[in-house]
């Protein structure tokens, strides 16, 4: 296993997002609070707060909304060397519409981005130097019409150079088809080594089955684990010839589901890179549940902050709530 200095690279498009101030309905509301948005970008936010070493990737455009995406990773310790500025395509941005039943409904505005500019040449073997990890989603390939193999050189390349590769399908039906985005996403599957989808999205990539089924049939592809994420049922681990369920917590209050799946694959991340040599050989049960549990932590914390990062914990205090510490706050 290689000697890393940065623990894991991440690849995407980092948004600004718009809010109402009141959560009020977007066409009335006048006034917005503005913040980074992204699901790479809220992963490396996630395991730099629980003392991972990140790096992030991604083109901005060369506009105030840039800026602000920097200085927030940078303000986050994240490492944000190797950004691109694009001179002649902006930063996407995005609204949440919280007047809604169950989640809130995005509007984005990032197609011609500088983000969706990313093709197979920009890809840079210095973005992966020194680390021991890559995380990409399905975001990514939805964004331009070179994205995707963009996504799927940059998967290959770190594995040839002995990086293990995570992968959270994320799917986003308003940024391509579905046929497409199954064809897409299937065929990164077999680049990855950890794969993460939600229990809807593995029937949208695989059609009706048992969960079970799910998991073998996503290992026979080529990861050697999956978490699935099952919702309010917590979720579910396999890996090699095991099977492991982790109970979620509960939530105090249902504030903002957006950015849930990003805090569940960093708490899982920031166990599973303690064990990344064991991947290969199969993981154990008793690892393997542990990251789950922290997954199913950090998911039930993001749904409780408005947000997409913000409520997402630091180590100290992910250990206080599964030891059962109380914070004193005064």
């Amino acid at each position: 296993m290689r000697n890393t200095e940065v623990d894991v690279v991440t690849l995407g498009e980092s948004m600004i997002l718009f809010q109402s101030y009141n959560q009020g309905a977007l066409q009335y509301e006048p006034l917005f609070t503005k913040s980074l948005a992204g699901a790479e970008s809220n992963v490396a936010i996630g395991l730099s707060r629980l003392g991972k070493k990140v790096r992030w990737i991604g083109r901005l455009g060369s506009d105030p909304f840039g800026d602000l995406v920097l200085s927030t990773l940078s303000g986050q310790g994240v490492d944000v060397s190797h950004a691109v500025r694009d001179e002649e395509a902006p930063t996407a941005v995005y609204f949440k519409d919280f007047k809604r039943y169950g989640d809130p409904a995005v509007y984005y505005y990032r197609k011609g981005s500088a983000a969706s500019r990313l093709s197979p040449d920009m890809v840079d073997d210095a973005w992966l130097e020194g680390a021991g990890h890559l995380h990409v989603t399905g975001i990514t390939p939805a964004l331009g019409p070179d994205t995707a193999e963009a996504t799927r050189l940059l998967m290959q390349r770190a594995r040839a150079l002995g990086l293990t590769v995570s992968f959270d399908p994320n799917l986003r039906r308003k940024l391509w088809s579905e046929d497409l985005a199954r064809k897409t996403l299937l065929s990164l599957i077999p680049l990855c080594d950890i794969f993460m989808p939600g229990d809807e999205e593995a029937e949208f990539l695989l059609g009706p089955k048992e969960i079970e089924e799910y998991g073998r049939a996503f290992l026979d592809m080529g990861p050697k684990l999956v978490a699935m994420k099952l919702g309010a049922e917590g979720s579910i681990g396999f890996a090699g010839q095991a099977v492991v369920r982790a109970e979620p917590f509960p939530v105090d209050r249902l504030i903002d589901t957006v950015g849930a799946g990003d805090a569940f694959a960093s708490g899982l991340l920031s166990v599973l890179l303690e064990h990344r040599s064991e991947l290969a050989d199969g993981l154990g049960e008793k690892p393997l549940h542990e990251a789950l549990r922290r997954a199913n932590l950090l998911g039930s914390m993001a749904t409780q902050f408005k947000g997409d990062w913000e409520g997402l914990p630091t180590l100290a205090e992910v250990h206080g709530i599964q030891g059962g510490h109380k914070h004193v706050t005064r």
